[in-house]
């Protein structure tokens, strides 16, 4: 039996991780801004045989946050797992950008990351044990265009996490704090995130479905090390970032922008997130099924132990990537 506590566990990958833990004995509590879907993500915990609380709460409140790590314990006992998933963005050039929505984006996707691992850090240094689970990004590493705010906000979640490490590191602590760094996911953010491209936003390919990030999160509460990176897309980036960065911002100043935009025209008078719920039957998956795979070699094969493997396979297939870039510019300047 684990006690469990989810933020942005009404859609999206942390209603994907949601029902992934979902499971007889376990005890969950959902925490989101949508109360509705949370009561519908509860129910299908409750359906597995589980049991769940609903929280609907906004994670950039920490006396919020505060106030659901209680109501958790009261409820089921200690907390055993403390996952940080909720985030939101906005798609946007930062010419168009406002001073107000780089600070949203911050308070929920960073800052909510923090009020959670606080309240779960209060609670595992007292009772000796517990572990924490940051959802992160390739995009924390390797920025892209058109995201600025969500991946400045994804690449601070890094250096706040990296910091309590080696804290706890240093006080022989048994409390475990692990990173994953998602690649694209077929989530409903690219229907209600804040846009203001001309066109319908999407992931940028190659897409994965959110159930099988949500197996990689599930087993990195149970198997917790420094980071994961799951997907071979994320290993890709990563890697691209610390070997070539100056390759990567020329080929993702070529196909970053059009690749996160679909051929329709964007509505303009769509509802988005950014302060408040959308209101919809949202579950885990967005619309980009058709083409979003449900397994990753190179996620399995992380682990299962093969983390040096995958990076070493990833940094040979940049090392030819940079040459590729490197002769096609060679030739474009002759």
């Amino acid at each position: 039996m684990t006690n469990i506590v989810i933020t942005g566990a009404s859609a999206g990958v942390g209603r994907a991780v949601a029902r992934r833990f979902a499971a007889k004995g376990n005890r969950i509590t959902l925490i989101a801004r949508n109360k509705a879907r949370l009561e519908t993500a509860a129910q299908e915990i409750r359906e597995k045989g589980g049991e769940a609380l609903v929280q609907p709460l906004d994670v950039a409140d920490a006396d919020a946050v505060e106030a659901a790590a209680v109501a958790a314990e009261s409820a089921f006992g200690p907390i055993d797992v403390w996952i940080n998933v909720a985030m939101v963005t906005v798609l946007s050039p930062v010419s168009q950008m406002t001073p107000e929505e780089y600070r949203r984006v911050t308070e929920v996707t960073y800052l909510g990351t923090v009020n959670g691992t606080l309240s779960a850090l209060k609670r595992f240094r007292q009772q000796g044990w517990g572990t924490i689970v940051q959802t992160g990004s390739a995009l924390a590493y390797r920025a892209v265009p058109l995201q600025s705010a969500y991946c400045a906000a994804k690449a601070a979640i890094v250096g706040f996490t990296d910091s309590l490490r080696t804290e706890l590191i240093h006080e022989n602590s048994d409390v475990k704090i692990t990173v994953c760094h998602l690649p694209a996911v077929n989530t409903p953010q690219f229907d209600w995130a804040r846009s203001k491209l001309p066109n319908r936003p999407r992931p940028v390919a190659p897409v994965f479905e959110p159930e099988l990030i949500a197996d990689g999160i599930h087993h990195a509460a149970y198997h917790p090390k420094r980071e994961y990176w799951l997907g071979f897309s994320a290993v890709k980036a990563i890697l691209s970032e610390k070997l070539a960065p100056e390759l990567g911002d020329l080929y993702l100043a070529r196909t970053a922008v059009s690749g996160q935009q679909t051929g329709e025209a964007a509505d303009p008078d769509r509802a988005d997130n950014l302060y408040d719920s959308v209101d919809g039957d949202w579950a885990a998956r967005g619309r980009f099924s058709d083409e979003a795979s449900d397994s990753s070699p190179a996620m399995a094969l992380s682990e299962h132990g093969g983390s040096r493997l995958v990076a070493g396979g990833g940094a040979a297939l940049v090392a030819g990537l940079m040459l590729g870039a490197i002769f096609a510019v060679s030739r474009q300047r002759a």
